[in-house]
């Protein structure tokens, strides 16, 4: 692959940026949605107990991961991505969502986004196989092959068989972290999307998808994320997804509140912001 380019997130904040101990404090609030346990030395090392191939050194991988996450979260994706890939399988969830969060939001080009959420896609393929007991080597699967999905065709989408992946890897990321919100906005997503594509009959047939449950994941990820513009945001999607013009103003109440909430790293604000271009 030809080198990637990475178009810079320009509203950089001093009130994302978590250095030292700053990290640790705020770590909580930062990954209430994903559930990514804090990088500390002594988590790293029972990963590299599990599997001794991925190093020795977990000083030093945990000192790279922290600086890789506060990189992601201040908005330098590029740097958190190369900081994450150098790390291999362990720094795969922090990479993977450097490339996923900045191609949703910075990338322009759906050819450009395509590439990228493939290559989200293979690299936690990879992580999948040696850290299958990390909730985000899966959710990561998850997350490439929703969005490479929603920028192909209803035909080519089920054709590659994508929906059931999809599932199969939220499956897998909610059994290993049942509070996982992103993995439950996503649930409700994939529910929402195919009954919105395909009708609630078909859908519920083939694949099991229903508008009450993708609901009810929503109703879970509100509950455990209320203060995230993520929610929001997949809130209005929903919204329309499943009920169209008919909950278009209840939509716009979603994006409203998105749009208002205050973002606490560099994702949150691109998130407030997405919402805040769908009411004005």
């Amino acid at each position: 692959m030809s080198k990637l380019r990475w178009p810079a997130f320009t509203h950089a904040s001093k009130a994302f940026d978590y250095p030292g101990e700053k990290l640790a404090t705020n770590w909580a609030a930062l990954h209430a949605g994903d559930q990514e346990p804090f990088p500390s030395e002594t988590h790293v090392g029972k990963l590299l107990k599990a599997n001794q191939k991925l190093g020795k050194d977990a000083s030093r991988i945990s000192a790279v991961l922290r600086d890789a996450w506060r990189a992601f979260h201040r908005g330098d994706f590029e740097e958190a991505h190369t900081l994450g890939t150098g790390l291999g399988p362990i720094g795969a969830p922090v990479a993977n969502k450097a490339m996923g969060i900045h191609a949703a939001h910075l990338v322009a080009s759906d050819k450009e986004k395509l590439s990228r959420y493939e290559l989200v896609a293979q690299r936690a393929d990879e992580a999948r196989d040696v850290l299958p007991q990390v909730a985000n080597s899966h959710y990561f699967r998850a997350f490439a092959l929703g969005r490479y999905s929603q920028l192909l065709s209803i035909p080519q989408a089920l054709a590659q068989g994508i929906a059931k992946k999809v599932k199969d890897s939220l499956d897998e990321t909610l059994k290993l972290a049942p509070k996982h919100a992103e993995a439950h906005l996503a649930m409700a997503l994939y529910h929402a999307e195919i009954v919105g594509k395909i009708g609630a009959t078909l859908a519920s047939l083939t694949y099991g998808a229903k508008a009450a449950t993708a609901e009810k994941h929503l109703e879970t990820a509100m509950k455990l994320l209320p203060d995230a513009p993520i929610v929001h945001l997949e809130h209005g999607n929903l919204l329309l997804v499943l009920y169209g013009d008919k909950r278009e103003d209840q939509a716009a109440l979603a994006y409203a509140k998105a749009a208002k909430l205050k973002p606490r790293d560099a994702m949150e604000y691109l998130d407030a912001a997405h919402a805040r271009a769908q009411i004005e």
